[in-house]
């Protein structure tokens, strides 16, 4: 099968055995006698025990945890499924850049296997590896968020997104691959290269969760953490065919930081599925004083069922096209989607805010957050940071008291338009970016 192969081509053959497809050569054990690649089943509403390795690493993560509670999948199967899928497929993609030693990861596997044995379960995520994106701080991992600065880098804690994943159980596998300092649209640095789209690896994963995006597409890990300031939780899981959502400021607070009270930044969740992006959320979520913003709700919310919510009458609005120029397959794809809020009795109209000043108001506080964090390292490290940097940087360094003022201003205009806009309407769908 050719290596170039369409989301829509894949969403025909199905998630994992497209992938399979575009990465066969390091994968012969999901192809069969005719030469073509055999679909791994889909869970139903009856957990079925997985028949191979390779189908572990493409089950959802709520069903494998379903498993591992009634002990009929192991911490340490689940962990060397995992590894050896890493092991078959990331040299061809180059999604996990620090992979986390064996004996340590199999020694944490079978601590969780022990405690079950003795009826204890650690947590929400008991046992399950877990992809970290290289920009959150790990404890004794090497965290080198893209850079030569940091290459070397072995921070002395986790932040708090990294703490809560283990608290819950959670086992960290390894580091996923970022643009430098996590600034772009594409994921390469100096320090690991570039990470490839599973579908097609001459095109990009998108960024800045890349990393993230492609190990989960590619069944190399079932659950990742990323990051978002303009898209980095939404365009990489659309360029791979997973989920993500960009969770709102102070849902999942992620301290250390020297920005309390900044908006344009957030941690969350990276999945294969709906359902499991939810549940991860739902660990990641939750209050923490150390961040002004911290939103006062648990994050268990997000697991519940939404069985016996009543959609009827429910306002949904429809994007028109925002402005901008679409591509049909784009526009289409989404719109089609009416067809399936109308059926469960929404009332669907066409309709969208006037997002009029939002790339503006989004560029400058941008620029403005990127001299903050990096016009002291540029003084000294100009030739080690790359030319995205020194843009920020520089633009940043433009910026006025009363440019920024009025960048406020029409910034809380815009909110009060999407407010009342939101007012009538509970849902708005469009494409992720």
């Amino acid at each position: 099968m050719s290596e170039k192969m369409t989301r829509r081509d894949a969403l025909k053959l199905g998630t994992s055995a497209a992938v399979t497809a575009t990465v066969s050569p390091l994968l012969p054990s999901a192809v069969n006698s005719t030469g073509t690649v055999s679909e791994l089943p889909r869970s139903g509403p009856t957990v079925m025990l997985p028949a191979a390795e390779n189908e572990i690493c493409f089950m959802r993560a709520v069903d494998i945890l379903s498993l591992l509670r009634a002990k009929k999948l192991s911490s340490r199967e689940v962990m060397q499924a995992h590894l050896k899928q890493i092991a078959r497929v990331n040299s061809k993609v180059n999604a996990i850049v620090t992979l986390v030693p064996e004996d340590q990861l199999m020694a944490q596997a079978l601590a969780a296997d022990e405690a079950i044995a003795k009826g204890n379960w650690l947590g929400p995520l008991h046992g399950m590896p877990v992809g970290v994106k290289d920009l959150h701080e790990t404890k004794g991992i090497r965290t080198t968020h893209g850079s030569p600065l940091y290459k070397d880098h072995i921070p002395n804690l986790d932040c708090l997104v990294v703490e809560r994943e283990k608290k819950a159980g959670g086992i960290v596998i390894g580091k996923t691959n970022v643009p430098e300092w996590g600034l772009g649209s594409q994921t390469f640095n100096p320090v690991f290269g570039p990470t490839l789209n599973p579908y097609d690896l001459t095109k990009t994963c998108g960024g800045s969760t890349g990393g993230g995006a492609v190990a989960l597409a590619c069944g190399m890990v079932p659950l990742a953490d990323g990051s978002d300031m303009g898209g980095s939780l939404r365009n990489p899981p659309n360029f791979c065919n997973v989920v993500g959502i960009r969770p709102s400021p102070g849902r999942v607070p992620n301290p250390p930081t020297n920005l309390g009270w900044f908006t344009l930044s957030v941690d969350g969740p990276v999945a294969r599925n709906v359902a499991d992006c939810a549940f991860f959320l739902s660990v990641l979520a939750g209050f923490d004083r150390r961040s002004p913003i911290s939103i006062d709700q648990p994050g268990g919310q997000f697991a519940n069922s939404l069985a016996g919510r009543d959609f009827k009458g429910v306002r949904v609005a429809m994007f028109k096209d925002l402005g901008l120029p679409w591509e049909p397959a784009v526009r289409d794809a989404v719109k089609a989607q009416r067809n399936v809020f109308e059926a469960l009795g929404c009332v669907v109209e066409e309709a969208e805010p006037d997002f009029k000043d939002a790339n503006e108001c989004f560029l400058m506080w941008r620029h403005w957050s990127v001299e903050l964090g990096f016009g002291d390292i540029l003084e000294a490290n100009a030739d080690k940071l790359n030319e995205y940097v020194h843009w920020h940087v520089q633009e940043g360094r433009k910026l006025t008291g009363p440019q920024l003022s009025r960048a406020e201003a029409k910034r809380t205009e815009l909110y009060q338009r999407v407010r009342q806009f939101m007012e009538k309407y509970e849902f708005f769908l469009l494409p992720v970016n």
